[in-house]
């Protein structure tokens, strides 16, 4: 098990729940905006958030975001070591930096002085893109041996400031590389691990590699806290992040929806409905399970367990519950067939609260 560290409040590490993170792409000196994200961040279900620090402007940003943030807010800092301290300043509840590109030992020790001042942890992060030159020609290449050896050093550094309050992610956009990484990484640290492929993508590409780099880490018990990186809104790499935990059991509550893959039985526009539908109720609260099914073999039948389902017919849907069914719904009007359904999905929701 893993050391814990707080972050604003919430644990990560020594047995607390997987955490999940995102990060803003607002201008964080867009006080509004960046509070705007942070807030549907948090209503779809992120534990914590990541602000870009390019500039004083931003740092000073901080303390205006924190004072009214949901979520505990993450510095994100690269080269200059005097945004880190004035993010710590202005309330940052962690910070992201790589010790080797702030400009040496001197300007690392101000940094780890503030954090140990106001109880800050540090995310070390190291970047495979960006891993030093001697270990890359020491090891061949960039490899998970020469990121773990990157990390290490950065690591002791920190230690030999005495500071232990840290979390360490190492990124690639390689699942592969990933997991070989933080396998080592596991094996050689006791402090938390954040993880993530970095630069997996579009929402179809990035989702595949996050779900094989997160997930098979995830499953060997490996990985603390975990963003999925997304070239979309950071709201979907929430959403990713919560289907991947869900899917290895390690979140429970909220809708699990699932649809069929449609076959030559399929007489309804399914992919159409299932999406809207997906995207209506993904953020609902209620722990029941849905389902949109091609045909009433995969309806009331292969369905059967689901609280609240709808089956294509011909030209008709089926509404069903527990494999019973309810009534027909039309399927010539898809916005319609998508609005009655989620309106019974709500009826079902609310029933389950109270039982």
């Amino acid at each position: 098990m893993t050391r814990q560290v707080c972050c604003g409040g919430i644990t990560i590490g020594g047995g607390a729940p997987v955490r999940i993170q995102s990060m803003n792409n607002t201008k964080t000196a867009d006080i509004k905006a960046t509070l705007d994200q942070i807030y549907k961040l948090k209503d779809c279900g992120c534990d914590i958030t990541r602000v870009a620090v390019p500039d004083m402007e931003a740092a000073a940003a901080i303390k205006e975001i924190v004072k009214a943030s949901p979520l505990p807010v993450v510095a994100d800092i690269h080269f200059d070591h005097r945004l880190a301290i004035e993010a710590c300043r202005n309330g940052a509840s962690k910070i992201r930096i790589n010790p080797g590109n702030i400009g040496g030992a001197d300007r690392v020790k101000e940094v780890v002085a503030v954090c140990k001042e106001r109880g800050i942890p540090i995310r070390v992060g190291v970047n495979s893109g960006s891993c030093e030159r001697e270990l890359v020609d020491k090891y061949g290449g960039v490899c998970a041996e020469a990121l773990c050896e990157s990390a290490g050093k950065s690591v002791r550094l920190l230690e030999d400031f005495g500071f232990e309050d840290i979390v360490v992610s190492i990124k690639s956009s390689s699942a592969k590389l990933t997991i070989d990484t933080y396998r080592t990484l596991a094996s050689q640290f006791d402090y938390p691990l954040h993880v993530g492929v970095t630069e997996a993508g579009t929402m179809r590409e990035g989702i595949v590699k996050s779900a094989v780099g997160i997930g098979a880490l995830l499953a060997e018990g490996i990985g603390d806290t975990i963003r999925v990186s997304l070239t979309d809104d950071p709201t979907e790499e929430v959403y990713a992040a919560i289907s991947i935990l869900k899917a290895l059991g390690l979140k429970h509550g909220g809708i699990d929806f699932v649809s069929c893959p449609t076959c030559g039985r399929t007489q309804v526009p399914l992919i159409e409905l299932a999406n809207k539908v997906e995207q209506k109720i993904r953020s609902f609260p209620y722990d029941i399970k849905v389902a949109v099914m091609g045909c009433p073999v995969n309806g009331p039948g292969e369905a059967k367990e689901a609280d609240i389902g709808l089956a294509g017919g011909r030209g008709e849907f089926l509404l069903f519950r527990k494999g019973q069914i309810i009534r027909k719904i039309s399927a010539e009007d898809t916005d319609a067939a998508v609005d009655e359904f989620v309106d019974e999905v709500i009826r079902v929701g609310e029933e389950s609260k109270t039982n």
